[in-house]
């Protein structure tokens, strides 16, 4: 097993954009030491990275974005008919501007968002025994493709984190399968997320998305070609993450940290729609299992270190980094 831990201490660079990592060989078994090795930089040293070859067929990204866009388009008492509040603790549904606010320190951001999970029925036993995060969707009937786009899209953005898991898990030099086994049944958070124009009447310290990093495992976020979203390097400069055409944008989440031992870094970023016109986002939050229990692996521990994070419940993890940043979940919990 290589030294992993010794191989990439030092002090991290202050990158100035972000790599774009193509998956295409790897996904039928080709070069899996190259992108595996580039992966595992870039997750180390950016915490953010593209892929493109992702094998999600365009036209499944296509029906998914023209449903959100439709649903966003509609008015806002309609959308209000799908409060996310009413699906607590399962964040499900519809959340109006200012409802959310990642920045803590910020003003809420400026963004509008529509929530979804696994697409499960009433009879599932985790649904039946109230288990947070399992429940049938919200399905909003005034958007005639909604359902089929967004159960499409969420199958095969949770098919492409799996294979990203796979390639993370090499890259720890741990079994290929060691995440996607605790991604039988995975908390997996789909957001449809319109960011309006920052306009000066907004206020100064209004921002789309506050300054945060990710809570979970990873993110799979496709987002469109108005640009703002902006990574932190170590020197604490703003870098640009633009769209860049047949990509999604990955980043490792918090949990994913704890399990490195901060190996890999969850970045802080941030958006900021300064373009002049509405932005629009799909970012697919990918967690473990409800139970699974999220502690430093062992090839990330050098000897005679001990681990930085205690051990902790992957679901109850998310409930906690939610309930601070929806003030809804705050009166409720």
């Amino acid at each position: 097993m290589a030294d992993i831990v010794t191989e990439f201490q030092g002090t991290r660079a202050d990158f100035r954009a972000v790599p774009v990592i193509d998956l295409s060989s790897f996904r039928v078994g080709q070069q899996i030491a190259e992108t595996v090795t580039a992966l595992g930089r870039a997750a180390r040293d950016v915490g953010f990275f593209y892929v493109r070859g992702h094998g999600v067929p365009h036209q499944t990204i296509a029906r998914a974005v023209a449903a959100s866009r439709a649903f966003f388009a509609l008015p806002l008492e309609v959308k209000n008919r799908y409060p996310i509040s009413a699906t607590y603790p399962h964040q499900r549904g519809y959340s109006p501007v200012f409802g959310e606010d990642l920045g803590m320190d910020e003003a809420p951001d400026l963004k509008e968002s529509f929530d979804l999970g696994l697409n499960l029925p009433t009879d599932d036993p985790d649904v039946l025994a109230g288990r947070p995060f399992y429940a049938p969707n919200v399905w909003p009937l005034e958007v005639p493709d909604f359902q089929s786009a967004m159960v499409a899209y969420h199958d095969a953005t949770l098919a492409l984190a799996r294979t990203i898991g796979e390639a993370i898990a090499l890259s720890l030099d741990l079994p290929r399968g060691y995440f996607t086994a605790r991604m039988k049944k995975p908390i997996a958070n789909l957001r449809l997320l319109h960011y309006p124009p920052h306009t000066k009447g907004h206020g100064q310290t209004t921002i789309g998305a506050g300054a945060h990093s990710d809570y979970g495992f990873i993110t799979v976020l496709l987002q469109d070609r108005t640009g703002g979203l902006q990574v932190c390097n170590p020197a604490g400069e703003w870098i640009d993450a633009p769209p860049i055409d047949g990509t999604f944008v990955v980043n490792i989440g918090e949990m994913l940290s704890m399990w490195t031992n901060d190996l890999f870094i969850a970045t802080r970023h941030r958006v900021i729609n300064a373009g002049g016109q509405d932005r629009f986002s799909i970012p697919l939050f990918v967690d473990m299992d409800h139970d699974t229990r999220v502690e430093c692996v062992p090839s990330c521990l050098a000897p005679g270190d001990q681990p930085r994070y205690s051990a902790v419940n992957a679901g109850a993890y998310i409930s906690k980094r939610l309930d601070e940043t929806f003030p809804f979940r705050r009166q409720a919990s």
